[in-house]
């Protein structure tokens, strides 16, 4: 990879070399007191050239020859100014700038407008690209420590699932037949597959999380919420960003971005990301670690600016990832009601086999099948942005893909249980979405879109027994479980493919009754169609004609084959009143009713007297009735503090059960008959000095089964008379009664290799209460409560070099972000670990 990013770098270095046309326009930006402002904005209104002032608050513009214009200063904390040119050449401006509440003046796009965060009637957080490099949150693994009311779970890419107040993706393996409650989009364009989720990010500005449904205004519908992040755009102004980090472990990080014009008309923008790390896990059996880093990513953009009134970009991007990784320690070991001699540890004593360590936190593994966890994904997009009226209506194109290339050890030993465990995916999606957004009346502003999706996957897997396996699948006494090769080498061969398409139309309107009071309706109509095919046969393993012999492999994998076809419509739709009743004050009141549209089974279905359960494969929607009462403030200079009340109800909940059966791979999807999630949410940031900032987050949330009455046996339960269990009233698997970060910096002006800046000193921590880490509660899958704390001391500057050390998890706490149990419930279950200290350093060289 070193090769890789130092050519790329090269490249990039190149680039940084672009035209100038047209005259420029100088000028000094100050405050009221005449003191320079660094790093403040200068945009060409009905544009997208901007610049920056430096640090004597000195700018450059190229106008691009175009007369009149109007130019925007902005600066976080400060009102914005508007500047009239109607003839050139001018002498150099004198700008200066009044204060503002800084907290305040945060914008976000995520209505379709520009607008501060605290006049939106949304539960949001921002978190700016420039935040996300501060902390080291390259990733959404990482801003889930910065937003609480994020949970992110991960046992490998794939396998991902994220959620926003608890709700959002079925805990546990993930299964294709369902759509994911957490829209996440990149430059407006839907990524569908959650594994987006663990790619690096590249190039980011801004990063919003909407907190509850969002299906009036963005084109996938959502019931939990919504990340809405967006890239930096194409200048015409002449720029360049180069990063690089190195820390223990072998880590290394490059980052470059490099941007200026290619004509009168069109600008660009190429950027770079890289990371590399050694494994944190020992594997004692190849002498090698495990779970490494290796991931790459561009993205290139080109902007095409035809008018002043419209605005076309071009991007492209491909990110790889190639860990030797997502290895699980076996964290433990649950008695089932299973006979003696199918317990764990009597199974393993009788093939003469210990684990490496009994200490999941000694980070030792002995598996003898290798990890692997490759992954692509990439795609190309159009976006037009044209004026119209009083609005704007923009287009946006785009084609996806996402490549799966796994192997893994599901047994989580060094026996030969299950030799081989891959399910290979190919994904591929085009969406398209059109939407009008602007004011239509003195008083009546809004959005109106449509929204096409239609994607494939298919997954053409292999399961495969070693010679181990009689002894784990033996369910009775009988000598023939042990004839010799019965089970080496017997498996399955996989074909699971599902096509799904979705069509809506949506629209939100933004009633101003008076200045202070709007409604705010909104309403979709959907469409969804979901067809689906799987298929699985048998092979290997000992050839016989014995009735007997293949009745026992049978009890290991049958052939199996089914195929659902399904489509659904919905109307939903939501309304909120809000109330600002100061300019400090802002309340808002919002009803929701939602839905997660119909699910299918493509991974296996379990069976009954040796047959699949037909019924199990469609998965009835969910429909979603969501309340919250919202204040937001700004009590005094410099400071906000909201608070927010929510309740959701959610009828026929997508749920996935881990079956006991190998054969059903990634478990299978169910409903539980009725799910309540209700809580409280903290907002609060604080501007103490201009040397001390403060910011801080916390949720409570109480998510429980209303009621689940056929509901999976929990691990210790396995093998009990009956199937299912009344879990009704237990906890929602990933729901941390409490979960909070808290964060605050002291920095001061300063002068490093003659660069203006400042030095600083960040400290961040995030904690949550335990957690149940299984779909029905197990008390031996419930993660303990943990702490985390997170560390920066640098120097920063707008421009030329920036350095500063960071260290993560500084106190070395063990944890575990999840546990599962090994395939086919024996009893053994593992933990995905949560990294141990690391520290390391980050150069920047702004030009």
């Amino acid at each position: 990879m070193k090769n890789s990013v130092k050519n790329i770098l090269t490249i990039l270095s190149v680039l940084t070399f672009s035209i100038s046309f047209g005259q420029n326009i100088e000028g000094v930006i100050t405050t009221n007191q005449n003191n320079p402002l660094e790093a403040a904005n200068v945009i060409i209104k009905g544009t997208t050239s901007n610049t920056i002032s430096d640090s004597s608050g000195k700018f450059t513009i190229d106008t691009k020859g175009k007369l009149p214009l109007t130019l925007l200063v902005q600066y976080v904390g400060y009102k914005t100014a508007e500047i009239e040119i109607t003839a050139l050449p001018i002498p150099s401006l004198q700008i200066n700038l009044t204060e503002e509440n800084t907290l305040v003046e945060v914008v976000v796009s995520s209505r379709r407008r520009i607008e501060k965060v605290q006049d939106v009637p949304i539960a949001i957080s921002v978190i700016t690209g420039k935040q996300a490099e501060q902390t080291g949150a390259f990733n959404v693994n990482r801003i889930k420590e910065l937003v609480p009311s994020v949970q992110l779970y991960s046992s490998n890419p794939r396998n991902t699932g994220i959620n926003i107040r608890s709700l959002g993706s079925p805990f546990g393996l993930t299964n294709d037949g369902i759509d994911p409650g957490v829209g996440f989009y990149v430059d407006g364009v839907y990524y569908a597959r959650p594994a987006a989720t663990t790619l690096d990010f590249i190039d980011i500005e801004q990063i919003e999380v909407l907190r509850g449904p969002q299906g009036s205004l963005f084109g996938k519908n959502t019931t939990s919420g919504a990340f809405n992040i967006t890239t930096r755009k194409p200048s015409f102004t002449s720029g360049a960003d180069f990063e690089v980090s190195y820390g223990n472990y072998a880590f290394l990080q490059a980052k470059a971005s490099v941007t200026g014009a290619l004509g009168q008309k069109i600008a660009g923008r190429i950027s770079f990301s890289g990371t590399q790390r050694d494994g944190l896990i020992d594997n004692v059996a190849t002498g090698r670690p495990t779970n490494s880093f290796n991931n790459q990513g561009i993205r290139g953009q080109l902007l095409y600016t035809p008018s002043e009134r419209t605005n076309i970009i071009l991007a492209a991007d491909i990110t790889t990832q190639r860990p030797d990784g997502y290895a699980q320690v076996v964290a433990g070991v649950a008695p089932t009601q299973r006979a003696a001699y199918r317990q764990f540890d009597a199974i393993i004593a009788d093939l003469n086999y210990q684990l490496p360590s009994l200490n999941a936190f000694d980070r030792k593994i002995d598996h003898d099948t290798p990890w692997r966890s490759g992954q692509d994904m990439g795609g190309i997009s159009l976006n037009v942005d044209t004026k119209i009226g009083n609005g704007t209506l923009t287009a946006t194109t785009a084609w996806r893909f996402w490549n799966w290339d796994p192997s893994n050890d599901r047994d989580f030993t060094g026996l030969q249980v299950l030799a081989k465990s891959q399910n290979p995916t190919r994904q591929t999606q085009i969406t398209q979405e059109v939407r009008y957004a602007g004011q239509l009346t003195s008083k009546l502003s809004g959005v109106v879109g449509v929204f096409f999706i239609d994607q494939t996957s298919q997954t053409d897997g292999t399961e495969e027994s070693g010679n181990a396996q009689w002894k784990f699948a033996q369910s009775t006494t009988s000598n023939l479980w042990k004839t010799p090769n019965l089970f080496e080498g017997y498996g399955i061969k996989t074909d699971a493919r599902i096509r799904a398409s979705s069509a809506a139309v949506f629209g939100q309107l933004d009633w101003a009754i008076t200045e202070r009071l709007h409604v705010l309706p909104g309403i979709r109509y959907n469409f969804d169609k979901k067809d689906a095919d799987y298929n699985r046969t048998t092979y290997g393993g000992l050839q016989t004609n014995d009735p007997a012999l293949i009745a026992l492999k049978k009890l290991v994998y049958t052939d199996q084959s089914f195929s659902s076809n399904t489509d659904d419509t919905d109307f939903s739709g939501n309304i909120t009143v809000s109330f600002k009743a100061t300019d400090k004050i802002n309340a808002y009141a919002t009803f929701a009713k939602s839905y997660k549209p119909v699910g299918v089974n493509v991974a296996g279905l379990p069976t009954l007297a040796g047959q699949p359960i037909l019924e199990l494969a469609v998965i009835k929607p969910e429909e979603v009735n969501h309340y919250e009462i919202s204040v937001k403030t700004a009590p005094f200079k410099n400071s906000i503090f909201n608070l927010t009340f929510f309740n959701t109800d959610i009828k026929d909940f997508q749920t996935n059960v881990q079956a006991a059966e190998l054969g059903v791979n990634r478990g299978y999807l169910a409903n539980a008959d009725k799910v309540q999630v209700k809580g409280v949410e903290l907002d609060a940031s604080f501007v103490i000095s201009k040397h001390l900032t403060i910011n801080g987050a916390a949720t409570y949330t109480d998510g429980k089964y209303i009621k689940f009455t056929n509901a999976p046996l929990p691990l210790e339960e396995t093998g009990a008379t009956v199937s299912f269990k009344d879990v009704s009233g237990t906890a929602l698997p990933g729901a941390s009664k409490w979960a909070g970060s808290l964060g605050g910096e002291l920095s001061d002006k300063a002068r490093f290799f003659g660069n203006a800046g400042k030095i600083f000193f960040r400290i961040d921590s995030y904690a949550r209460s335990e957690f149940s880490s299984s779909p029905s509660a197990s008390k031996y899958l419930v993660v303990q409560g943990y702490a985390l704390f997170n560390a920066r001391l640098g120097f920063r500057a707008t421009d030329g070099l920036s350095v500063q050390f960071w260290g993560r998890n500084l106190l070395d706490k063990d944890y575990y972000e999840q546990l599962l149990p090994a395939g086919g419930n024996s009893g053994q279950y593992a933990g995905v670990l949560g990294d141990q200290r690391t520290y390391g350093i980050t150069l920047k060289y702004s030009l």
